[in-house]
């Protein structure tokens, strides 16, 4: 075998790696910024919808996106793939399997819509059904060869195809199965349900943050003239204005640097450079992710004031970051590194390709939300309801959905407690 094509898939093999383990950073993201009552849950409902959705693209996500023979939305082959080597400049099943990572990512994203009060029966229908309906037409119109590709839509590693797709499908499941007990006031002010461990959020981040060299310096898929060193440094960069931008907005705005939103902006950035981190210059990256670091904190604000109880903040972090990203490349692409599309406009290219993303941001968006909202009323007809009921939701989901607790000293410290009363 060629070395370039040993090295190549060497490398991607690693990004994919890296991107699996960002389900990890997920888990901890979600239970320390939910409460504790649910976090064997979100522990557990995680690595099975992983696992889930890996084997649904295994039967036709991938070759939804991917194969031959394709409609407006999907391909038509590649169906229950077979793990064939191909014959490019990488391997096809490391291909693969770098691509199964993101899928699993952007439903992660949306199942955050989900935290705290949605059955578990529900996280089943809707994995089979988002990997294979939502995801795979997004991913195919982008990457797959589709009318979004042919006009030359930029998503380098996906603020569209993976974070903003993920993001309106949370949308869709907060607005369906409305706020949690205690969310919010009669009089529609808002009270704070504070996350149980601030540690583990931090954590979760921090793995996010490493896994992110997979996402986007692995999307180069080669090593030829190792410029993932350069999509790895834009990444980086982004993620470090964000946080700190973060941090001055809150500390201006509250009076002190707030926790949550630093964790916020970091992700932000890392989710708006995701589009752009291979077209643009240093400089740009650190504004995209600086900015994205202030619009998290009060795109937060703006769901809240709307009654749209996100819990862990998937509709700012991935989807307004992600508008953001998506439209920064039709700003800051610059001519040399323009190996999709065209430049952008403060490099001389105009409108056009701020326009082809601005379509791609509204089309991917909708179908995503669309799709998504039918398939929960389905589920909800299907399954007679979404929501575990008002006793559950307060007992907690670890012991309402799975009959055991994800702190289990706690909760034999809570059952002497009842006993000696």
């Amino acid at each position: 075998m060629d070395e370039m094509y040993l090295m190549n898939s060497l490398w991607t093999m690693a990004g994919a790696i890296l991107v699996v383990l960002m389900i990890g950073g997920f888990i901890l993201l979600e239970a320390g910024s939910t409460r504790m009552k649910n976090a064997g849950h979100i522990a557990g409902k995680t690595i099975f919808t992983f696992g889930l959705t890996s084997l649904v693209f295994w039967a036709v996500g991938y070759g939804f996106i991917f194969g031959d023979h394709a409609n407006f939305f999907v391909g038509l082959s590649d169906f229950f793939y077979s793990g064939d080597q191909g014959e490019g400049a990488v391997s096809e099943s490391v291909y693969f399997v770098f691509q199964l990572a993101f899928a699993g990512i952007s439903l992660t994203i949306a199942l955050g819509g989900f935290a705290e009060r949605a059955r578990f029966s529900v996280y089943v229908l809707f994995t089979v059904l988002f990997g294979m309906f939502v995801y795979p037409v997004i991913a195919h119109w982008v990457w797959g060869g589709g009318w979004l590709s042919e006009l030359g839509k930029q998503d380098f590693a996906g603020s569209t195809v993976v974070h903003l797709t993920g993001a309106m499908g949370a949308l869709a499941a907060t607005m369906l199965l409305k706020p949690r007990i205690g969310k919010y006031n009669q009089d529609g002010s808002a009270n704070n349900i504070a996350g149980h461990n601030q540690v583990y959020t931090a954590l979760g981040v921090l793995l996010l943050w490493v896994g992110w060299f997979g996402f986007n310096a692995g999307s180069t898929v080669s090593v030829d003239g190792a410029f993932f060193g350069y999509v790895a440094l834009n990444t980086n960069i982004a993620a470090a204005a964000g946080a700190v931008a973060a941090t001055l907005i809150s500390w201006l705005v509250s009076g002190k640097p707030d926790i949550p939103t630093i964790m916020n902006g970091a992700l932000a950035a890392l989710v708006a450079i995701t589009a752009s981190c291979a077209f643009v210059e240093p400089w740009a990256a650190v504004l995209i992710g600086f900015v994205a670091g202030i619009l998290v904190f009060y795109s937060a604000r703006f769901f809240e004031r709307r009654r749209i109880d996100d819990p862990i903040y998937a509709l700012s972090v991935h989807g307004t970051a992600g508008v953001w990203g998506t439209l920064s490349t039709g700003f800051f692409t610059t001519p040399d590194l323009a190996s999709v599309g065209l430049p952008g406009l403060f490099y001389g290219g105009g409108l056009t390709q701020l326009g082809v993303q601005a379509l791609g941001i509204v089309s991917c968006g909708l179908y995503a939300f669309i799709a998504s909202f039918i398939i929960l009323v389905i589920t909800k007809k299907l399954l007679g309801g979404l929501r575990v009921s008002e006793e559950e939701e307060i007992m907690g989901l670890d012991l309402s959905e799975h009959g055991t607790y994800g702190y289990p000293e706690q909760l034999s410290g809570e059952k002497s407690k009842i006993q000696a009363v």
